[in-house]
C-alpha cells in the first residue's frame, strides 16, 4: 500500500534530514546552513513556517519562510516573508511535492497573520503559484538581480497595499 504524502511543521526530529535534503538538492551546505543559522535567529524564524513533506514517515522535501523587511523611502519598514529555500531529494522532484510545499506553506503564513511573501526563483515555475514581478509594487531586490526572478505575492487582497521600497534580508542570508 502507497502511503501518502504528509505536509507537517517541522520537528527536531527532521534537522538532519533536512540538512542532509538541501544539500543534496543544492549540491552544496550552503542553503542547508542557512536554516540552521535562521532557525537560530529567533526575531526571523516562525516555526510554523518550517515545513516538512513526508512520505512513509521519511522527511523528502522542506520549504522555509522567514521574516523579512521591507524599507521604503520614507525609511518606513513593512514586514513580509521570505520563502527560502525550498528543497525536495531529487527522486521526488517533479511529482508534486514542492508545488504541495509551497500551497500548504502559503497557506499557512496567511492564517499566521502574514500578508506577502517574497522569493527569488525561477520566472516560470513560481507565476504558477500567483507570484508576480516585484516590480509590479516597486519592490526592489537589496542585490543585482534579473526582475522576472524576483516576485511576490500577496496573501491577502491589498496586502501590499501603499508598500514599496527595498527588501531587508537577516544577516544569515549573506552566507548562501
Amino acid at each position: 500500500m502507497k502511503e501518502k504524502l504528509t505536509i507537517r511543521q517541522e520537528t527536531p526530529d527532521d534537522f538532519k534530514e533536512i540538512f542532509e535534503i538541501n544539500r543534496i538538492a543544492f549540491g552544496q551546505e550552503n542553503e542547508a546552513k542557512l536554516i540552521t543559522a535562521l532557525r537560530n535567529n529567533h526575531a526571523v524564524f516562525v516555526p510554523e513556517l518550517s515545513i516538512v513533506a513526508t512520505k512513509n514517515d521519511k522527511v523528502i522535501g522542506h520549504i522555509l519562510f522567514t521574516k523579512i523587511l521591507i524599507k521604503d523611502n520614507r525609511g518606513n519598514m513593512h514586514g513580509s516573508l521570505a520563502l527560502a529555500p525550498m528543497a525536495v531529494i531529487p527522486e521526488f522532484q517533479k511529482r508534486g511535492v514542492g508545488r504541495r510545499l509551497i500551497r500548504e506553506g502559503l497557506e499557512a503564513a496567511r492564517k499566521s497573520g502574514f500578508k506577502s511573501v517574497i522569493v527569488l526563483g525561477h520566472e516560470h515555475y513560481y507565476p504558477k503559484f500567483g507570484f508576480e514581478p516585484a516590480e509590479k509594487w516597486g519592490i526592489n531586490a537589496p542585490f543585482n538581480v534579473p526582475s522576472n526572478a524576483f516576485m511576490v505575492i500577496e496573501l491577502v487582497k491589498d496586502g501590499l497595499k501603499n508598500i514599496s521600497g527595498t527588501v531587508f534580508y537577516p544577516k544569515e542570508f549573506e552566507t548562501v
